[in-house]
């Protein structure tokens, strides 16, 4: 086995393609093609250099590949320095041993004091390893792979961190009422949708309520203006309006909670391999009606001083009945941390149940006896 960095357009191509040739057409659901392409060419909103590696077998055939990118600002959140890893997918384990030994020579290259991932390319993106639910398909932005593979990363000496679930709601299982106008008086809002028109003046107030949200996990890192740009790109394509609900203070106005759901057009980037193209995106458009029976909720968050009011609550009961409304069957999560009891409770109230477990992988950069032991929330990650 040998790794190399994807240095040409015939490399980055095998890149692109192997998890296509690795995993089950129906259940994995592939990066898309231009966001890989724009951390490739370096035009990605991420701050720092990422470079792709591909491992190949004496064959010389790709059977591995993995993204190798480091963050300051999660190294300052951790107080660690990390060397981090996304976009991950190999063969079998001794194309992972390959990697992994890849990985820490680099790490001890540049000091790393601790390797982590799979994180595409920060925990509070796209992240993960599924832990349990192999049978149910991933969706956009969700990761998905087989049983085999976690064992793989724990043979090899990485450890769990930052556990969490994805979770299904079957719109309609629980009986919802919308709330009425004097409960969201009584909470002080009014509630306000997503208009395809204004997401250029949304899209900053959502920024600010996300920011200031999810400020005390460990984990995250500060969403740049660019990043949220690159983030939402295409939102006013694909925007369901009423599925995106802002919660606005009622005398001053200013936004305080949101719920961003999104319909899941994961059947369709499972067909097109996540190629995007003008003409495929002219198709999707086309044929969009088939793609809202599903949705995934892609985020949600109330500002620190009104968390815990019930603000949240509501917009997700208004959310459930507008799904029904709109015919849709199923919602669908990214992943709350087995720690985030509220945000769990906002699906499990509705019927919810969890769908896939998923986790992190942490492990000191080697040799370790002279590598400073990560220390902090779950020694350097939660």
């Amino acid at each position: 086995m040998r790794v190399e960095t994807v240095a040409d357009d015939a490399a980055f191509r095998e890149f692109i393609e192997l998890p296509s040739r690795l995993w089950p057409h129906d259940l994995a659901v592939p990066l898309l093609e231009s966001t890989i392409r724009a951390w490739y060419r370096g035009t990605s909103a991420h701050p720092e250099p990422i470079r792709l590696v591909v491992v190949r077998n004496d064959d010389g055939r790709v059977v591995g590949r993995s993204t190798v990118h480091t963050d300051a600002r999660l190294d300052e959140k951790f107080g660690v320095t990390s060397q981090l890893f996304g976009a991950t997918d190999f063969a079998s384990a001794e194309v992972a041993s390959a990697l992994f030994e890849h990985l820490d020579e680099t790490a001890r290259a540049a000091g790393k004091q601790q390797i982590v991932g799979p994180v595409s390319l920060l925990p509070n993106q796209s992240a993960g390893v599924i832990t349990s639910g192999f049978d149910e398909r991933g969706f956009v932005d969700s990761a998905w792979n087989p049983e085999w593979v976690p064992g793989v990363y724990e043979a090899a000496g990485f450890v769990r961190t930052q556990e969490a679930q994805t979770w299904s709601v079957d719109v309609g299982a629980v009986e919802v009422t919308a709330p009425t106008a004097a409960e969201f008086a009584a909470a002080g809002i009014r509630l306000e949708y997503g208009d395809k028109s204004k997401t250029d003046t949304l899209i900053p107030e959502l920024l600010a309520v996300l920011n200031g949200s999810f400020e005390q996990l460990p984990y995250y890192t500060h969403i740049t203006p660019a990043e949220m740009k690159a983030a939402t790109d295409g939102l006013s394509f694909l925007l369901d309006e009423r599925l995106l609900l802002l919660a606005r203070d009622s005398g001053s106005g200013e936004a305080v909670a949101f719920i961003l759901v999104l319909p899941d057009i994961s059947p369709f980037v499972q067909k097109v391999r996540g190629r995007l193209s003008p003409l495929r995106q002219l198709e999707l458009l086309l044929t969009r009606g088939r793609y809202r029976r599903e949705a995934i909720l892609i985020i949600q968050g109330t500002e620190p001083e009104r968390q815990g009011r019930g603000i949240l609550t509501l917009l997700s009961r208004q959310l459930q009945v507008n799904l029904a409304e709109g015919g849709y069957r199923r919602l669908r999560t990214t992943t709350v941390g087995l720690d985030n009891t509220g945000s769990a409770r906002q699906f499990s109230r509705f019927g919810g149940r969890p769908l896939h477990g998923s986790t992190l992988y942490r492990r000191p950069t080697s040799p370790a006896s002279t590598t400073p032991t990560p220390t902090g929330p779950d020694e350097g990650i939660a």
